[in-house]
């Protein structure tokens, strides 16, 4: 390809779909049923709250409470895969559930933890015309994945996965795999990301847990991308591959720095200007769909406030769902208390 977009390795759009809508990925390859797959060793349900020792301070959180005259929604910034020393979480998150009634996601916990939901995935994305992958990738870019299948075999392997049982996908589907199976061999783990955790809390505690989006939303947008742009996710996954764990390493830090203009200026900029059309669809379209239903909750008769955990690229910016909630005329504020200044 002659794009200049596809030689650059930080892979913007495969770093940028998996902070966004990698929970049905995630939950694709931890699902004993999915074609070709088997469960991660040690992988926990979404049910189940993970609390290794933290090795460092806690991440900072990207975390806002948004208010109305009786009621209030704390949103919080999620990591989807995150790093044994990401917990504890920091004393302002636990506030926030300790302080909620309820708690929503991008996706339902109890639908994250249906062994379906990876069945339904990998069927979504299964080839149906008898053509393979490389049919459609052409000699350039099938290569590219060969190489990465070779170089990768044991870490592809642990999601129960082959390059020849790869021919049988769209390449969305691989990209994502690419993507996925590259942080979890640098040890990032679905189990231990944010949504997981806070779903695991719930569930403990009790507190009833609702998503935004069903599962069958979130594949019918991966599996609607048109050829171009899953040809350009792949290659640009591969491409980030290739180049190493930095990209995934930057974008965590920042993550776990609780730096709002980082994301903005890296990740989120990027994308919104070499991919317009994505960047609309996979942000700003669904920021708007998510609005009613998150004024629904301040609105609602009654104190009882809500937590609500979603990809962090959701709440920043113009077209992050607290400005828009901020323009409507609420009250917001960040809570952080790493933030404050002496």
């Amino acid at each position: 390809m002659t794009d200049t977009r596809t030689r650059t390795p930080s892979s913007v759009l495969a770093a940028a779909l998996a902070a966004s809508v990698a929970l049905c990925t995630a939950a694709a390859l931890a699902s004993p049923q999915a074609p070709g797959s088997r469960s991660a060793a040690g992988s926990a349900p979404a049910t189940t709250p993970v609390l290794p020792a933290a090795a460092t301070a806690p991440p900072v959180p990207l975390l806002w409470k948004v208010s109305d005259a009786d009621n209030s929604l704390y949103l919080l910034g999620s990591f989807h895969l995150l790093l044994p020393g990401d917990y504890p979480l920091s004393r302002d998150v636990d506030m926030a559930f300790a302080d909620a009634e309820k708690l929503v996601f991008e996706m339902a916990p109890e639908e994250m933890a249906s062994p379906q939901l990876g069945l339904q995935m990998a069927q979504a994305a299964m080839r149906t015309d008898g053509s393979t992958l490389d049919q459609q990738l052409g000699p350039e870019l099938a290569a590219k994945l060969a190489s990465w299948g070779r170089d990768n075999a044991a870490q592809l392997a642990a999601t129960g996965m082959t390059v020849e049982v790869l021919q049988r996908f769209e390449p969305w589907f691989v990209g994502m795999m690419v993507t996925i199976s590259q942080m979890m061999g640098i040890g990032f783990d679905p189990a231990l990301g944010l949504d997981a955790h806070m779903g695991g809390l719930a569930h403990q505690a009790q507190k009833p847990a609702t998503g935004l989006e069903t599962g069958a939303q979130q594949i019918a947008f991966l599996d609607g991308m048109d050829d171009g742009e899953q040809l350009q996710m792949l290659e640009q996954a591969l491409d980030q591959a290739e180049a190493g764990a930095d990209q995934t390493l930057a974008l965590h830090a920042a993550w776990r720095a609780g730096d709002v203009e980082a994301i903005l200026a890296g990740t989120v900029a990027e994308l919104r200007r070499d991919f317009p059309e994505l960047y609309r669809a996979i942000n700003v379209e669904r920021n708007d769909a998510w609005l009613p239903k998150l004024e629904a909750r301040l609105h609602e008769d009654g104190e009882d406030d809500t937590l609500v955990v979603v990809g962090a690229m959701h709440l920043l910016g113009d077209d992050g769902v607290v400005e828009k909630l901020r323009a409507k005329g609420y009250a917001v504020e960040r809570v952080c208390s790493a933030c404050a200044t002496p």
